[in-house]
């Protein structure tokens, strides 16, 4: 793929964010009645709102048609995460804590698993933070677009690559990770075991032998007179 056709491909990723930026006064991050769609409206098929629900999930409150035609079903009110394949969702996790706790955007490369009548497919995601009316990060807006033919539903991807940023000046995103990628956490079954000395144990001790008691003999004595 050219430079070009990346940016043509990626324009509703771009119109997203720059309405965002928007919206913000360079210190705060919007609120989410401030969204409007006529706002981002040649990017509205591929947009989407979220809302917190837990530090590292997020459900779709609103979402485009993209998102809908990449699951076969409405997505509405299911976890973004539902997305994403089981193995990576840990990871996924670590970037929807930063959206909302930090404040950051978080951008992620995708690649959607492969299987039978499903075609290779690359996506690309980003996520910005939103305020509720009640001034708290719990909302979000987000965009996703993908690159090939989506295939059998539903279609859930991998994580290739996650990238973090401050969301707005003077507020640091994800200490040690703000500005990199995330690093793949390590297997859950890897397990590193404390090394030990070994001591041999103690011999058995050994019985003392039992005294032998002495037994004496016994005479029968008959008288037959």
């Amino acid at each position: 793929m050219t430079e070009r056709e990346k940016a043509r491909r990626e324009a509703p990723l771009r119109q997203v964010e720059t309405y965002w930026r928007g919206l913000c006064d360079g210190s705060s991050v919007p609120l989410r009645s401030q969204v409007d769609p006529r706002g981002m409206e040649s990017a509205l098929e591929n947009a989407f709102l979220l809302e917190r629900i837990a530090p590292s999930m997020a459900k779709i409150r609103v979402a485009g048609t993209h998102l809908n035609d990449l699951m076969g079903m409405q997505v509405a009110g299911m976890p973004l995460s539902s997305l994403i394949a089981p193995a990576d969702r840990e990871r996924f996790g670590q970037g929807v804590t930063a959206l909302f706790a930090d404040p950051a955007i978080v951008r992620i490369d995708l690649r959607a698993e492969a299987g039978f009548g499903k075609p290779d497919l690359e996506a690309s995601l980003v996520l910005l933070p939103l305020r509720s009316d009640f001034g708290d990060l719990t909302r979000g807006l987000g965009a996703l677009i993908s690159h090939g033919r989506i295939g059998r539903t539903p279609r859930r991807f991998q994580v290739v690559r996650m990238h973090i940023s401050a969301a707005v000046s003077g507020t640091p995103a994800a200490p040690g990770l703000a500005g990199t990628d995330v690093p793949q956490p390590r297997p859950a079954f890897e397990v590193r075991e404390e090394q030990r000395s070994f001591t041999p144990a103690p011999a058995a001790k050994t019985e003392e032998p039992r005294p032998t008691v002495q037994r004496g003999h016994l005479r029968l004595i008959v008288d037959n007179d």
